[in-house]
């Protein structure tokens, strides 16, 4: 019996060695995973300045260009009236236009005979020029009119 006491502490003493070597195993993965995550806030400090910089860079930059802004509007306000004037003139001129058109219109009312006639004329002639074009390009295309072979 003393035997099975003996062997009761050895089991005993062999399972807290295994405890104990696990649970060195566990805490030195722990440490290591530690020791990572230290590294890596480390990391994300560094970053973190950097990007704390970066925006103060662009809040500067970002005044700037509001103060740019600002500047080229009240420019821009000047090119506005500008502009204005420029609607003025062509309001003028289109009233001008007007007028001038207002005036040939009643021309050609008064002369709407004459234009008639010119546009007669003006057709007739084209109708000769045409037949006169079709009649050179089949001569030249070999064909010949009865008419003109007893030239020939």
């Amino acid at each position: 019996m003393e035997n099975l006491l003996y062997i009761a502490a050895i089991i005993a003493a062999i399972a807290f060695l295994v405890l104990c070597i696990s649970l060195a195993v566990t805490l030195f993965s722990v440490k290591k995973t530690l020791n990572n995550v230290a590294n890596t806030l480390e990391g994300l400090d560094t970053n973190l300045q950097n990007v704390t910089k970066e925006t103060a860079e662009l809040l500067h930059k970002t005044n700037e260009l509001a103060v740019d802004i600002q500047e080229k509007s009240e420019k821009l306000n000047t090119v506005v009236d500008a502009v204005k004037n420029v609607g003025s003139s062509v309001s003028g001129l289109n009233h001008s236009i007007q007028r001038i058109t207002t005036s040939v219109s009643t021309e050609v009312e008064k002369n709407e005979e004459k234009i008639a006639q010119v546009v007669q004329w003006s057709n007739v002639l084209f109708g000769i020029r045409d037949k006169w074009k079709e009649r050179k390009a089949l001569e030249e295309a070999g064909y010949y009119s009865y008419e003109s072979k007893k030239n020939l």
